[in-house]
């Protein structure tokens, strides 16, 4: 048997990295997942890998910041699957720069796919979790959230307003039988931290030193966050909600 025998569960981002990771151990723990992407080509590639391996698994297309796509993927995922039990809210985007050198277009898109794109997938997916009296919530923030960032100062705010929103909704849901912790990724090899390293100056020292800064001597892998992501989903975390999991090789510590 599976941690995860007979439930529905939702990533987002869930044709990238991290997210793809967290799919495919999902579908081996006995889930049935509906992989959310605004990639569409990208979410099928995922869900076809699974499916092939014995899996049960359905692409959405999604884009979080837009509401109506929201609604529409949780409807066609509960048509295909049935109730919601976990969401995993995982897509993000991120550009690495001096805050002085953004610009406000960069501030809208950071906090439309960082921060609203998951109060989005909260308000479509939590009446029913209410409802019947049971959830797993798990959102995917970051260690700049916990401890700062230096060339992702915006980046870093939607983050940390990730894990207060997500200890608020940990309070209210409680009583719901819903549970909503957060993991907070270090540098992890992903397209995500490629694109986000194209704004320095050296990308290629930008990654050295992340490496380097790490206790481990690596680069987290994205199934090294898959781990820990299951862990909150599943029933071996059922008393635990309203916490903040570092992944991060050492790169942090702070209580």
């Amino acid at each position: 048997m599976g941690r995860l025998d007979g439930r529905t569960a939702v990533v987002t981002g869930g044709g990238g990295g991290i997210g793809g990771a967290t799919c495919r151990r999902f579908a081996d723990e006995g889930a049935r997942v509906a992989v959310l992407d605004l990639n569409a080509e990208a979410a099928e590639t995922v869900a076809a890998a699974i499916r092939a391996g014995g899996g049960q698994a359905e692409a959405f297309r999604c884009d979080i910041t837009d509401r109506e796509s929201v609604d529409a993927a949780v409807a066609a995922a509960e048509a295909k699957w049935g109730p919601i039990d976990i969401l995993v809210n995982n897509a993000g985007w991120d550009v690495f720069k001096p805050f002085t050198k953004t610009i406000p277009a960069e501030w809208t898109k950071l906090i439309a796919i960082n921060l609203v794109g998951a109060l989005h997938m909260h308000h479509a997916v939590l009446p029913g979790m209410a409802a019947r009296k049971r959830g797993r919530i798990v959102n995917i923030a970051s260690d700049a959230a916990r401890v700062g960032s230096s060339g992702e100062a915006v980046y870093a705010a939607c983050k940390g307003g990730l894990v207060a929103f997500s200890k608020t909704i940990a309070r209210e849901h409680a009583r719901h039988g819903i549970t909503v912790n957060v993991v907070c990724p270090g540098p992890t090899d992903t397209a995500l931290l490629t694109g986000m390293a194209e704004g320095a100056s050296d990308p290629g020292k930008l990654i050295e030193a992340f490496r380097r800064a790490i206790p481990l001597g690596r680069l987290a892998q994205p199934g090294d966050l898959a781990g820990a992501i299951l862990f909150f989903a599943s029933d071996d975390a059922g008393f635990a909600t309203g916490q903040v999991l570092s992944v991060s090789g050492g790169l942090t510590m702070s209580g």
